[in-house]
């Protein structure tokens, strides 16, 4: 029952969907096949079934199906690369803990401010597709002058990048970690970036504007030749069928808009913020867990245990 419940709570739900974007336009079609039906009440001769072969249902269904689905390939891509960001930047942050050796207190907070230097390479990321400058957020993960810094450049997560790679080549030089692990916590920084690339072509590669256009002129037709096809069989039954076939054909179209950006604000976007949150608490729990440990005294013990 509850499953009931949930199905139809979603399937009459306003917010998220594309109601309020094609409502507007639907309703004019709707407006314009009530014009027709009125016309054919008065004996005008309005209605022409031929006109349904100017533009077959098949041809523009055809159309409509591949540009949701070029919409959606774009959308799960950039799922994907985000999915990657984060599993690199945990396997990034674990290493580092791990593999960096600390002689001193001093290199205990380098590794601490580095590892806050990943969770901001997925805020500044996040802020950089949506083009929208550094906030205070990540201004809490870097210095001041790091911020300063963030402030000017124009591709802010790559800088953040270029830091953990110097942090990574003077540890190296200071023989804490090896020519292997350097390589292999080099490997994972340069599989970011690519990530970030990898949103970058998607963000800066829209839909061909011809294409876009094309395929609206075609919907618009089709939508206004409808009333003259139907109207001699439904009479007043026009317009609302005018509006039921223009609310699915505007309604698919409308949805592949929606999603051919996935890195936006809407609420058919990726959820960048709770993922950029998620990176950060994972990067809190590995300090604080591993913190405690070392203050209790327990850090072998525990890990003992779990092993045993």
């Amino acid at each position: 029952m509850n499953l009931d419940r949930n199905w139809f709570s979603s399937a009459l739900k306003i917010k998220g969907s594309v109601i309020p974007t094609i409502r507007s336009r639907v309703l004019w079609c709707g407006a314009f096949g009530l014009f027709v039906s009125f016309l054919s009440f008065y004996k005008i001769p309005v209605a022409a079934k031929a006109l349904g072969g100017i533009i077959p249902s098949i041809v523009l269904g055809l159309l409509l199906v591949f540009r949701t689905n070029t919409a959606y390939e774009r959308f799960w891509e950039g799922r994907k690369a985000w999915g990657s960001i984060v599993n690199h930047i945990r396997n990034l942050s674990r290493l580092i803990w791990v593999a960096i050796a600390e002689l001193n207190p001093i290199h205990r907070h380098e590794k601490e401010q580095t590892l806050k230097l990943l969770v901001a390479f997925a805020f500044a990321t996040k802020l950089h597709l949506r083009s929208q400058p550094i906030d205070e957020r990540v201004s809490e993960l870097v210095s001041p002058l790091q911020f300063s810094k963030l402030m000017t450049v124009k591709n802010p997560p790559l800088e953040v990048a270029f830091w953990i790679s110097d942090f990574l080549q003077a540890k190296q030089e200071q023989g804490q970690i090896s020519l292997y692990q350097m390589n292999e916590l080099q490997g994972l920084l340069n599989s970011l970036v690519d990530n970030l690339g990898a949103c970058e072509r998607i963000l800066r590669t829209p839909m061909p504007m011809a294409y876009a256009i094309h395929l609206k002129q075609l919907l618009l037709i089709y939508c206004l030749l409808l009333p003259f096809q139907v109207v001699e069989e439904l009479r007043w039954w026009t317009a609302p069928a005018v509006i039921l076939v223009s609310f699915i054909l505007f309604g698919i179209e409308a949805i592949g808009v929606e999603i051919e950006n996935p890195f936006g604000t809407d609420p058919n976007d990726l959820p960048l913020d709770t993922i950029c949150n998620t990176i950060d608490q994972n990067i809190d729990d590995l300090i604080s867990i591993e913190t405690h440990y070392r203050r209790a005294g327990t850090y072998g013990n525990n890990l003992d245990e779990q092993l045993n």
